[in-house]
């Protein structure tokens, strides 16, 4: 999924995440994301556990899709929606029916129409799914093989890198590739996330099993 920044709802692309600000912005949240939820001070969920290989803990998230699935309203996509799941956010995607009127214009019709007629009752899901999992949802709707985000993450990453990695970074960008160092990053994140599918599920299980073993161990 290519995340493009501007307007147009070309076919066979995906449209650009969109940043909201205003009433829904940042204070509540993208569409439901609660007021300083993790953060600290009295009465909020902090989340953590000292050492290991993770630098925080959240709470398990295994259940999500499944979770998502039985609470959203089932007229709401066709089919269960696609649910993504990382340490700081849930990404839920469902499939819109395809408008009977051919073009951009109804595609973008239809989306603009569930966004605002299931907007309330989003901002309500995320908040439950946010109290339950200690993460931000987003949103984004599928149609005729487009994906569109409504909201979403942008969590910055801090990483050193010598001459000779900078300069792939570098000749990604001069190649028109990326338009930044931090986009030619995010660029080589998601090939070898293609490339390489099957051995990351592999490691996430083996994770997940040395955080079982943990938890059954003695509590120190």
């Amino acid at each position: 999924m290519r995340h493009e920044h501007g307007p147009g709802h070309g076919r066979g692309r995906s449209h650009g995440a969109e940043q909201e600000n205003g009433p829904e912005g940042w204070g509540r949240g993208p569409e439901g994301h609660g007021r300083g939820r993790g953060r600290g001070g009295p009465g909020s969920r902090k989340f953590g556990r000292p050492g290991g290989w993770q630098q925080a803990d959240v709470p398990n998230a295994a259940d999500a899709p499944e979770w998502f699935t039985g609470r959203l309203p089932s007229e709401w996509y066709e089919g269960s929606p696609t649910i993504e799941v990382d340490r700081e956010e849930i990404v839920v995607i469902g499939e819109l029916p395809k408008p009977e009127a051919d073009g951009d214009a109804a595609l973008e019709g239809r989306i603009a129409r569930f966004r605002e007629t299931t907007r309330d009752d989003r901002m309500r899901i995320a908040d439950e799914a946010e109290a339950r999992y200690g993460r931000k949802v987003a949103w984004g709707v599928t149609i005729d093989g487009n994906t569109t985000l409504f909201t979403h993450l942008a969590v910055p990453v801090m990483t050193r890198l010598r001459q000779p990695e900078r300069k792939v970074l570098d000749t990604l960008v001069d190649a028109g590739v990326a338009r930044s160092r931090a986009d030619a990053l995010a660029w080589a994140v998601r090939l070898v996330g293609e490339h390489t599918e099957d051995w990351l599920g592999e490691l996430r299980d083996a994770m997940s099993k040395v955080d079982d073993l943990r938890s059954k161990g003695p509590q120190i």
